[in-house]
C-alpha cells in the first residue's frame, strides 16, 4: 500500500468513526463510555470502539467545533466520598485511643506512610518494565 493510499484509508476510518459518534449524539449528550457502548450495542457487537480511538476522535471533533464538551461534577460521587470519609473517621477514632486529631506526629507519620506507598506503587511497575527486553517483545508481537 502506498503512502497516499494509507492516508486515504486513515481518513475513511476517521470519517466513519466520526459519523458513528455523531449518530450516537443525536439522542442527546453522552460521555465517552456511553458512546462506545451505544456503538457496540447498535452494531450487534460487530464494532467495538476502543478508548484509544474514541477519545482522540472526540477531541478532533471538538477542535473542528462539531461537538461541544463540558465537565460536570458528580453529586453521587461527592456524597459517596463524604459518607466514606465519615465512616472511616468514625472507625479510626475508635482505634486511636489517646491520639489528638491535630497531633503533629500523627500527621507526619501518616504523610510519610502515604508517600512511601505512592513511591512503591510507581516504582514497582517501572522496575518490572525495565526488565522487559523491548526488541524481543516487539518481535513476539
Amino acid at each position: 500500500m502506498t503512502l497516499p493510499e494509507a492516508a486515504n484509508r486513515a481518513e475513511l476510518l476517521q470519517g466513519t468513526l466520526d459519523m458513528l459518534i455523531l449518530r450516537t449524539l443525536l439522542f442527546g449528550p453522552a460521555h465517552g463510555h456511553q458512546i462506545a457502548k451505544h456503538i457496540q450495542r447498535t452494531t450487534d457487537d460487530v464494532l467495538q470502539v476502543e478508548h484509544g480511538s474514541l477519545y482522540p476522535a472526540l477531541h478532533r471533533m471538538e477542535r473542528k467545533r462539531w461537538i461541544v464538551s463540558k465537565w460536570e461534577k458528580s453529586k453521587v460521587g461527592a456524597v459517596i466520598g463524604l459518607c466514606g470519609a465519615f465512616a472511616a473517621g468514625q472507625l479510626m477514632s475508635g482505634l486511636l485511643f489517646g491520639v489528638s486529631p491535630v497531633d503533629p506526629a500523627t500527621f507526619i507519620g501518616g504523610a510519610a506512610g502515604l508517600l512511601l506507598v505512592a513511591a512503591m506503587a510507581s516504582a514497582i511497575p517501572g522496575i518490572r518494565a525495565m526488565r522487559i527486553q523491548l526488541v524481543a517483545a516487539l518481535v513476539h508481537e
